[in-house]
């Protein structure tokens, strides 16, 4: 390690035992526990790496974002992780059409980035909302519509690439692919001799040819000896699906495909497989996007799900579906395309007629249908098993037989669980069942289906053991019997080229040992019923906002599957635990958004903290509770006192004696910003007497905003339930104010904190006060702060009464009574995660688009990791969150806007401008004219900037 010290901080070396198993942990069914992780950030430090590596025989593996199925990115000895804060260039280049990315650009975010051009990378695996540039490059990942001429290998232009030795090469730059061929001139001839020889193989051709001609990521991409002449074309082209076992891809330029805005799906069904795979085949000449196959054991397991009749749990057993796919750039073109699949299908013994659904709702429905068929697979598994997710392709000519031949495998091996899916029009299967690896007998079964599936595709159908998935140690004792003897010892000849020294991740596509598939095999113990179904898949990600801190949801769970049986354990492993796992967790639940079984990590993390809570704490908080209205004076009087410093030492000094004081209290003081609240006026209690001529509605204004006012210097400066209560008069609305001072609290910090018993006591108070306060739910209550509306809304407590989202409320039933009388320029709109979760966000958007000409939505910040308090007792979580935040807004971009008071202190903190409720500008915007001049200072700011300096 002394010369990886060299270029690499101590604090991206990687050497306890805690976070080796923490990062090592990948979506595959495998379990290597790293003997270090290195979190690199940068070209020159892989290529320094790589040096130190090859020079001391060091083996190495490469690691995006750990969503590959396979086992090609774990290993026993050094893990080489892309780190988070690095990798992330992304250009495109309107005029070509090509985009050029890091490896650690997500899929899903260079898709969204490309969206305004209408464009999209070609490549679409599933994994795509976490997988990352460089792994899917690295796997030549593919999906349901990109089939074999849009993956990574059709659709890549240039690329710079690091060696096993260390040297760089950027192959769209002439220089230097001159000056490589000049260092590395050897390279380059072996190259070109292997192309000649393969050129010069009529039979090899022809296997070549008809290989790639449906999906296959089995062994390298050796068609790239037989499509390209030029040996430096030819290198970068085996990179594709080389899964880090030939060199590292520091940069990728790709092709775009068109995006189409248009789409319409019908869900098909047929009497049987080979119906439905005939139907596939005839499908194939028309112009459809995808054809997606579901057998009916992958029907069974969705019943229920939206978009699902409830008369499929009568369908008799051999029924099988086509979910058709439909693409254009008008209705018009949609309409032929329908029209086609009709004519297409005409003859076939349909058991339901084609209805093609273009409405957003029923075609998302049709989609998740499809996607839940794992997540269905993966909720319903025993506890204790893990889900194998194969993949396999077979001539389109060979589908219905060996669809039905793999059916039989399965139940004769005693998988009658498993369900059978795929990309109809790519000849490709996936098969999915849950596996248990605890006894030997358990893995023998498993090797036995293994060895059957291998010879039925690979021999009988001679199709791909790996379609999308990469090789892997999971078939890379199989890819002799896939490929024969002659292309197999080519890729030997390939491997030995490019890394002769073999210390890029051994073991993966080219294995001496014929048994690697069945060693070190992943176990998922059961811990908690929060966590037990978790997969490790990785899809929670890239939404956490302590990734680039600590510890991802997955790592989180995988961390306290290894805490297992260590309770009471104060070493540095359960140190280490206890703040990367349990105290950076923001808990907002966005994890459980993305996880295919619905995991809340946060959830488990509040179970954590829960058990560590003695008398002495458990006291405290129900006292809080008892006498809350005590304890938000006591806060107002703590930020009154903060604001009288702010005035008279001035904002860098108080900053700084706020600094001093944290490190001298061991963290007790937070820190303090310019931005931090001033104290709030606490609301009055308005009850109003039901009106006949106005319709009525309770406002509650949330403890946080009973007590946080708007910050020194902010644009607006009057209270949040002041102008909440407003718009709701000026909208027409009879208006109960109902305050936390006196109603109680929402119970969410309490909750955040572990206090269950307490947050229970909280929300049932609450709901006390304002069932009274809205009639009997009669009255729509509209919440002041997001985080209110979500934790009530998520309450057992909150049946029977109608609470509203701060901005669904606004857009709903505030901005339709209104006129607008101006709109700000450019405004920054923050999403809340709460909001998020509620699945408001189009709402807020909608209504910060009717208030402004232009908006700003800073991408890949799905929380602002602010979290209740932690932003003020662990600040570090705000600022990584929110590391990207300040480079995404326009420097005449002045105001920012949200529905969360505690975001929106460390929003204005890391971005450097006011941020504040969305309520502020909806008023502004509608306020009458012969009301501006008085009220002219609350809201100029919008387009003079007003604030203090940026930091």
């Amino acid at each position: 390690m002394a010369a990886i010290r060299q270029v690499l901080p101590a604090e991206r070396i990687l050497l306890d035992r805690f976070s080796r198993i923490a990062h090592g942990t990948d979506a595959s069914c495998y379990k290597l526990v790293p003997d270090a992780v290195l979190l690199v950030n940068a070209e020159e430090e892989v290529a320094h790496v790589c040096r130190a590596a090859s020079e001391n025989r060091v083996p190495i593996t490469f690691r995006a974002a750990g969503t590959s199925l396979s086992g090609q990115a774990v290993t026993s000895s050094v893990l080489v992780k892309l780190d988070h804060n690095g990798w992330r260039s992304f250009v495109f280049a309107p005029e070509t059409k090509l985009v050029k990315v890091g490896p650690g650009m997500v899929g899903g975010h260079v898709n969204a980035r490309l969206a305004r051009f209408g464009r999209k990378i070609g490549p679409d695996p599933a994994s795509i909302g976490a997988a990352m540039m460089g792994g899917i490059a690295a796997n030549n990942s593919s999906g349901i519509c990109c089939g074999v001429e849009q993956n990574a290998y059709r659709t890549l232009h240039s690329m710079r690439i690091v060696l096993a030795d260390g040297t760089s090469l950027n192959t769209a730059d002439p220089e230097s692919r001159a000056a490589f061929a000049k260092s590395h001139g050897a390279m380059l001839d072996a190259l070109s001799a292997l192309a000649r020889e393969v050129q010069e193989d009529a039979e090899l051709v022809a296997l070549i040819r008809r290989k790639y001609a449906i999906k296959n990521t089995t062994g390298y991409s050796i068609n790239a000896l037989v499509d390209y002449a030029d040996p430096i074309d030819i290198l970068q082209h085996l990179l594709i699906g080389s899964e880090g076992t030939l060199a590292f891809m520091s940069e990728l330029t790709l092709a775009t495909v068109p995006d189409p805005k248009q789409k319409s799906a019908a869900l098909i069904l047929f009497r049987d497989m080979r119906d439905a795979c005939a139907a596939a085949a005839r499908l194939k000449s028309t112009p459809v996007s995808a054809v997606e196959l579901m057998d009916y054991a992958s029907l069974q397991s969705v019943i229920g799900k939206p978009g699902i009749p409830q008369s499929f749990a009568n369908l008799p057993q051999q029924v099988c579906a086509l979910l058709v796919d439909l693409r254009a750039d008008d209705s018009i073109q949609l309409q032929g395309q329908e029209k086609a699949v009709g004519e297409a299908l005409r003859g076939f013994d349909l058991l339901t007629p084609i209805s093609f659904a273009q409405d957003a709702s029923t075609y998302a429905n049709y989609w998740n249908v499809r996607k839940g068929l794992l997540p269905s697979v993966g909720g319903m598994r025993p506890t204790g098993t893990t889900v194998i997710v194969e993949d396999v392709a077979v001539p389109t000519e060979h589908l219905a037989d060996a669809a039905i031949a793999l059916r039989c495998l399965l139940d004769g091996h005693g998988y009658a669980d498993a369900i059978v899916f795929g990309h109809a029009l790519d000849g490709n299967l996936h098969f999915v069942f849950p596996q248990s690896f605890e006894t030997p007998e358990q893995i023998a079964r498993y090797a036995a289906l293994m060895e059957d599936v291998t010879r039925l595709v690979a021999v009988r159908f001679s199709g791909s053991l790996k379609a999308e998935h990469g090789t892997g140690r999971n078939m890379a004792p199989f890819v002799e019997l896939e490929w024969g003897t002659r292309a197999y010892e080519l890729m030997r000849r390939i491997k030995a080229i490019f890394d002769p020294k073999g210390v890029l991740n051994p073991g993966v596509v080219i294995c001496d040992d014929p048994g690697i598939h069945l060693r070190d095999l992943k176990q998922l113990p059961s811990v908690n019923p929060v966590i037990d179904k978790c997969i490790e898949c990785g899809f929670c990600e890239p939404v956490c906002p302590s990734r680039a801190l600590s510890l991802t949801p997955r790592q989180r769970i995988a961390a306290t599957r290894a805490m297992a049986g260590r309770e009471g354990e104060t070493g540095p492993f359960a140190a280490s635990y206890a703040y990367q796992a349990v105290e950076t967790c923001a808990g907002d639940g966005l994890c459980a958004r993305n996880c295919p079984v619905g995991i809340d990590t946060g959830e488990m993390m509040r179970l954590q903290r829960a058990r560590k809570h003695g008398a002495v704490a458990k006291f405290v908080a129900r006292q809080v509770r008892k006498h809350l209205p005590l304890v938000m004076s006591c806060a107002r009087g703590a930020l009154r006192f903060a604001d009288m410093a702010h005035a008279l030492l001035g904002p860098s000094a108080l900053e700084r004696l706020a600094r001093m004081l944290r490190i001298v209290t061991g963290g007790l003081v937070p820190p303090w910003t310019r931005f931090m609240p001033r104290p709030a006026a606490a609301p009055p209690r308005i009850g109003k007497a039901p009106s006949s001529s106005r319709p009525r509605v309770v406002l509650f204004a949330s403890c946080v905003s009973s007590v946080m006012g708007p910050a020194r210097g902010a644009p607006h400066r009057e209270e949040l339930w002041h102008v909440m209560k407003l718009l709701l008069e000026r909208a027409g609305y009879e208006v109960d104010l109902v305050g936390a001072t006196k109603a109680g609290c929402c119970g969410m910090p309490f909750r955040g904190k572990g206090f269950f018993e307490e947050a229970a006591g909280s929300v049932a108070r609450l709901k006390a006060v304002l069932v009274e306060a809205s009639r009997g739910g009669a009255d729509p209550i509209i919440c002041d702060t997001s985080p209110c509306a979500a934790t009530l809304l998520s309450s057992h407590e909150g049946g029977g009464l109608r609470i509203l989202d701060t901005g669904e409320g606004l857009e709903q039933m505030v901005l339709p009574k209104l006129k607008l009388h101006q709109k700000a320029e450019k405004v920054a709109l923050h999403v809340a995660c709460s909001t998020r979760k509620l699945g408001k966000d189009t709402q807020l958007v909608r209504l910060a688009a009717a208030c402004a000409e232009q908006l700003v939505i800073p991408e890949e910040i799905e929380c602002c990791g602010f979290a209740g308090d932690k932003g003020f007792n662990r600040p570090e979580l705000n600022t990584s969150a929110l590391r990207l935040l300040r480079e995404q807004i326009p420097d005449d971009c002045n105001a920012g806007y949200s529905t969360s008071r505690t975001c929106e202190i460390g929003l204005s903190a890391h971005s450097g401008r006011h941020y504040q409720s969305i309520a502020y500008l909806l008023e502004w915007c509608s306020r009458p004219e012969e009301q501006r001049d008085a009220q002219a200072d609350e809201t100029a700011p919008l387009h003079v900037d007003l604030f203090e300096p940026r930091p």
